[in-house]
């Protein structure tokens, strides 16, 4: 049995085709691959803040997360979005269990480095793979929302990308990122092009050029530190595009594949 993690992003989630699902349901039916789904909920926490007049700001990616801003970022995560995903896979005829991070202690964190500026953003430092495991072993699919805990009870917004990585570390997982491109994209002479493989070294060079920017950054940058810690493999697919997760897993060419050698075919 082979794991997969499958990050999506808020954004996304919000526009998702009901195929996307079905085709969860079926890769796990089929029993080959165990689908552990990982969601963010950036638009949705967006809309609550402003509609409660919270500001919010964002340093490379990540949320600047006070008390006020880590209680709205822990409803929507782990209440709406969270049940809104199994829902989705319920009407996709399979079986699904919500849990955030701070269940079971599933996502161990730690304050950031950054905590001076990020405040309440954390660090994942141990995933209790037990979880997940017992969950996927009681026939269901595991839908993990990232709010991390420390020993001391202290919450902690987990970048969902980085929350990801880590699962999939614990797991030696495949890590697919779901997004609404077909992968990454470069801009040559007014033509946008899809890259089929990129590397460590050429992403580094992209994120100081500024080719990738924003929440692309902490994206590839968990991607790498996943493939350093011996993530089998990480691909960045489209999840509006049917059969994409299916093609995937069948080892079709498809999306951007993250590797780190510096050769690329």
């Amino acid at each position: 049995m082979k794991f997969l993690v499958i990050k999506c992003g808020g954004s996304v989630l919000e526009n998702l085709p009901k195929s996307f699902y079905e085709d969860i349901v079926k890769m796990y039916k089929a029993g080959e691959w165990m689908p552990v789904i990982v969601h963010g909920g950036g638009p949705l926490i967006n809309q609550l803040l402003n509609s409660l007049n919270v500001e919010t700001t964002f340093v490379n990616g990540l949320r600047v997360t006070n008390h006020e801003v880590l209680d709205i970022v822990e409803m929507v995560l782990s209440g709406m979005v969270n049940k809104q995903v199994v829902r989705n896979i319920v009407e996709a005829k399979g079986k699904a269990i919500g849990v955030s991070g701070v269940d079971g202690t599933l996502l161990k964190a730690k304050q950031s480095s950054d905590s001076k500026i990020l405040g309440f953003v954390g660090e994942v430092v141990d995933v209790n793979q037990s979880v997940i495991v017992g969950i996927i072993n009681q026939g269901y699919i595991p839908v993990i929302s990232p709010i991390g805990v420390d020993a001391s009870g202290q919450r902690y917004n987990i970048n969902g990308d980085i929350a990801a990585s880590a699962i999939a570390k614990a797991l030696e997982a495949n890590l697919c990122f779901v997004s609404d491109i077909p992968g990454i994209l470069v801009e040559k002479d007014g033509t946008k092009t899809k890259i089929d493989k990129v590397s460590k070294a050429i992403i580094e060079e992209m994120i100081n050029n500024q080719t990738i920017f924003g929440g692309m950054i902490p994206k590839v940058k968990a991607a790498i530190d996943g493939l350093v810690h011996n993530i089998p493999e990480v691909a960045i697919i489209n999840g509006f595009e049917k059969n994409s997760l299916i093609d995937y897993t069948n080892g079709k060419k498809i999306g951007t594949k993250i590797v780190l050698e510096e050769e690329i075919a």
